[in-house]
């Protein structure tokens, strides 16, 4: 098989597409009943009302207001900036989008192999392989963190974990693309601590033919549904940002993602397509030497 060519040519075609063809118990009882809670991705999280402060109040103590209304004043201002806050914070959980699909790698079982049940898999570095191989993915860093929050209040969800993998620096996924298929680096589970916070140690992904550059993830109730291969709560990705790949891919090793990342957008990519992306696309900071940070908030 030649570099940066998939061995399936079904990658990635959609969630309908994956409903019809994945036959397994993982494909009716972990996709089907995701779509009962349906996932909403968030790229960033809702910035404060910067309109509403307490400076009025400043202005109308140094012209002879008395302190107890000052006081009352800025207390008046602090709890409308906390409405306001509250207020964004609502809209920013009632945005959903649909669940993604896992596209044809995603190593849980639902179509062969299955690294959730492996010893070791629970780690948040993920650029080695574990068990038999430890091969290490070659690329720029990048540390992903993700933050769960329950759609319901807004709030975090403790306890809940995360599988996450990707292709590595060539377009290729371990255990599946026939040159890697006795590896499983980039691939590992989190479980998300008590602000709903996990985050993964790994590489920034190739850009290959038909698709935006794109991290896959599964969120679980439990690290031990997880690692059960258990019920999904929610399927999606995380988009990266154009500015950042073309950097990243301007570097040695990266050279054929450029011609394919040429070739799509984020708005014509058959996975993020539907709304251009807005609600998955991370946001990252940092350089080629000292490497990326990816940050995404998950609301489901």
């Amino acid at each position: 098989m030649k570099k940066n060519q998939h061995p399936h040519p079904d990658h990635d075609r959609g969630l309908e597409f994956d409903l019809r063809t994945l036959l397994s118990r993982r494909a009716s009882l972990g996709v089907l009943a995701g779509l009962g809670t349906m996932a909403a991705v968030s790229a960033c999280a809702p910035a404060s009302d910067s309109s509403v402060t307490a400076g009025s109040s400043g202005a109308a103590n140094t012209s002879g207001t008395s302190a107890s209304s000052a006081s009352s004043s800025a207390a008046s201002s602090a709890t409308a900036s906390a409405t306001a806050s509250e207020s964004s914070l609502a809209a920013f959980c009632s945005t959903a989008t649909p669940q993604e699909t896992a596209g044809p790698y995603p190593g849980d079982g639902s179509n062969g192999p299955d690294v959730l049940l492996e010893s070791g898999v629970v780690r948040s570095d993920i650029r080695s392989s574990f068990g038999s191989s430890t091969t290490t993915a070659q690329g720029v860093p990048l540390t992903v963190t993700l933050t769960l929050l329950s759609a319901s209040g807004c709030t975090p969800l403790p306890g809940a974990a995360l599988y996450l993998w990707h292709a590595n620096r060539d377009g290729q996924y371990s255990m599946y693309d026939s040159a890697i298929s006795n590896e499983n680096y980039l691939r590992g589970v989190q479980q998300a601590d008590g602000n709903g916070k996990l985050s993964f140690t790994t590489i920034f992904p190739a850009a290959y033919s038909g698709r935006w550059p794109h991290i896959h993830f599964e969120v679980y109730e439990s690290l031990n549904n997880a690692t059960e291969s258990g019920k999904i709560m929610a399927t999606s990705q995380l988009a990266l940002p154009k500015d950042v790949c073309d950097t990243v891919y301007a570097t040695t090793g990266y050279e054929q993602s450029v011609k394919n990342l040429a070739e799509i957008t984020l708005g014509s990519d058959n996975v993020f397509g539907d709304d251009g992306g807005i609600h998955q696309l991370a946001t990252v900071a940092g350089s080629v030497t000292a490497g990326y940070t990816a940050q995404l908030n998950v609301v489901i």
